[in-house]
């Protein structure tokens, strides 16, 4: 005699397998890791940074009545 299966179980437990197949495939392919999201929020400081310092400061002040 073979083992007795609960059908609902087996159905539900194959289902969850093939919904986790699913899901590695779509991390793999729209994933980032943590070291890449990591790196690309340093590049964008230091472009921030470099943008920031190059910044002219010839905008008019609001105080004329100091400079005479």
């Amino acid at each position: 005699m073979g083992d007795v299966v609960n059908l609902n179980r087996a159905r539900k437990a194959r289902a969850k397998a093939e919904t986790g197949a699913k899901a590695a495939a779509n991390r793999a392919k729209h994933g980032r890791t943590a070291a890449e999201r990591e790196n690309d929020a340093r590049a964008e400081a230091r472009r921030r940074a470099l943008l920031d310092g190059s910044k002219r400061d010839d905008a008019p002040s609001g105080n004329d009545e100091e400079k005479r």
